[in-house]
């Protein structure tokens, strides 16, 4: 057994003035998702959008799930989070009487992606050419607006909340802890890896981990079928098995996981619109380590057939061209063939 004073260093108890998690040497957590729910509503709700001819406000939260955790280790902070909101928002056109209403979607509030990089949608609860004159209003103005807020949440959730985390030493007793001395560590199992040295100042952090350059992908194909069937065909376990020959996992919920192609597909349902849409995170197994694109798929019914629209944002650069072809290889041309929804039977 080492002396008193001597031995490795982590195992020293010092006279501390709080006589715990010695030079922060533990695993400490505070869970901050009541906070970033508060915090996010306070934000969003009456946040004002106004242009020459326009003005919007958020008038409410509807959704916001998810989680947030500040974590401290070796004098590291790890900031966890990952959100899925939704809020309403009313707006006027100046001239025009009727008051338009619709939602914000933002999907992918989380430490995988930068501020400039989180999804955020405009919809409208009623189509109008009004509504519509708004609606482009809000992508034009509105997306940035909303980003520069869920930015303030960003910091605040680093600078504010996590204030005490970590401790001060004994030499640093009765002194507050200051940006330069806290660091900042952002990721999510394998994901991209920020790293900032507690000693180091702002101008001398450096990032660690690797960008992932992507490409979006957008295609339509028609169907020979209702719009249900065609929903039906993408989210019922017996009738995916059916088109894609194989064990299929699949629970059909917001926030479900999925996993096809024995297990080759991965992800989970973001959103889904019974018979209009399905919006998934969704992966393949060969891509860099919890690299998720987002999948959007609308459903529309014509008179005589059902196009579906598919926007795929967040792939990687190098898997653009086969993800593209794989679509058509391994669901489109399956689905027509096995389901008969290619052509008209007659």
């Amino acid at each position: 057994m080492a002396k008193w004073g001597e031995g490795d260093p982590r195992w020293i108890v010092e006279e501390r003035p709080d006589a715990t998690n010695v030079n922060n040497w533990h695993w400490t957590e505070k869970n901050a998702n009541q906070w970033s729910q508060d915090t996010i509503k306070k934000l969003l709700v009456g946040l004002e959008i106004e242009g020459d001819h326009f003005r919007c406000v958020v008038t409410d939260v509807d959704k916001c799930q998810g989680e947030a955790v500040v974590n401290n280790r070796k004098g590291k902070l790890i900031f966890l989070y990952e959100w899925d909101i939704t809020a309403s928002w009313q707006g006027k056109v100046r001239g025009k009487d009727d008051t338009i209403e619709g939602k914000i979607n933002i999907p992918n509030l989380s430490e995988e992606n930068e501020i400039n990089e989180v999804d955020i949608s405009f919809s409208l609860k009623e189509n109008s050419e009004t509504g519509n004159i708004l609606k482009d209003f809000l992508y034009k103005q509105g997306v940035e607006r909303v980003r520069q807020q869920l930015a303030i949440y960003l910091k605040d959730l680093k600078e504010e909340f996590s204030k005490g985390l970590i401790l001060p030493k004994k030499e640093d007793a009765g002194s507050k802890t200051s940006k330069d001395q806290i660091n900042n560590l952002s990721c999510k199992f394998d994901k991209k890896v920020s790293v900032n040295n507690a000693t180091q100042n702002d101008n001398s952090q450096k990032n660690i981990g690797v960008k992932i350059a992507t490409k979006t992908l957008t295609m339509n194909h028609a169907f020979q079928c209702t719009g249900p069937e065609l929903y039906n065909a993408l989210t019922r376990t017996e009738l995916v098995t059916a088109f894609t020959n194989g064990q299929v996992k699949l629970d059909l919920k917001e926030g479900g996981k999925f996993e096809l192609f024995g297990g080759n597909i991965q992800g989970s349902f973001i959103e889904l619109v019974p018979n209009k849409k399905i919006v998934q995170r969704w992966r393949t197994k060969r891509w860099p380590s919890e690299h998720y694109s987002t999948v959007t798929i609308t459903i529309e019914q014509q008179n005589d057939d059902t196009t579906l629209n598919l926007v795929q944002t967040g792939i990687p650069d190098n898997e653009y061209d086969g993800t593209r072809d794989n679509w058509d290889r391994y669901y489109w041309d399956p689905i027509k063939r096995t389901l008969g929804f290619g052509s008209f039977i007659i």
